[in-house]
């Protein structure tokens, strides 16, 4: 094994023992607790108040179909991030919903970004986009360096699938840390979008 090889292995294994051990957390953050200023709701998704916001890292890097892509760039939108794999089974289940509502909003005012980790190639991501009808971009991120930027004691993906929704000013609004049917995806969108 090319020592290059062997590096890339590793980065994946900590990266995945990360995320594992993150979601052992209480209060939903990423190292358990201190005060969170969310609120977890009797539908699983947690909440916070516009005031009390954190702001999203940087969300930058290359996409599955080889394009750059800056999460940045949407601020003035409110941004769905759905965290995804082409290899888990309730990412499959939620896609079609995903892609439904992203065509229903592309108009008004809010854009889908998906993240796609621990596919060990585009190829898996690219055909699972096509075979769920996904036509919003896709970051790739086969280690889960994405998800490690955000902060501790925010609302941060810990899991897969995982789904954020940021405000227009770039700050985390809401969290799912469980596939989402249609009708919840339209709710956690919702009030953010609502808000002026």
């Amino acid at each position: 094994m090319s020592t290059r090889t062997r590096a890339v292995l590793l980065s994946a294994v900590a990266a995945a023992l990360a995320l594992t051990l993150s979601a052992c957390g209480k209060g939903g953050t990423s190292g358990g607790g201190g005060d969170t200023n969310f609120v977890t709701g009797n539908n699983g998704i947690d909440t916070v108040p516009a005031g009390k916001r954190a702001t999203a890292p940087d969300l930058s890097g290359e996409t599955i179909d080889g394009k750059t892509l800056d999460v940045a760039d949407y601020k003035g939108k409110v941004v769905v991030l759905n965290v995804w794999g082409s290899w888990c089974g309730p990412c499959r289940e939620e896609a079609q919903y995903f892609a439904k509502v992203s065509k229903e909003y592309q108009d008004k005012g809010v854009q889908f970004v998906g993240i796609n980790t621990r596919d060990t190639s585009t190829t898996p991501a690219v055909n699972f986009e096509k075979e769920h009808g996904v036509e919003y971009p896709s970051l790739y991120d086969p280690t889960g360096k994405l998800m490690l930027r955000f902060k501790r004691g925010t609302l941060n993906p810990q899991a897969v699938p995982s789904t954020l929704v940021l405000d227009r000013e770039g700050n985390i609004a809401a969290r799912s840390l469980a596939a989402l049917s249609e009708d919840k995806l339209r709710k956690m969108i919702a009030p953010v979008l609502a808000e002026k």
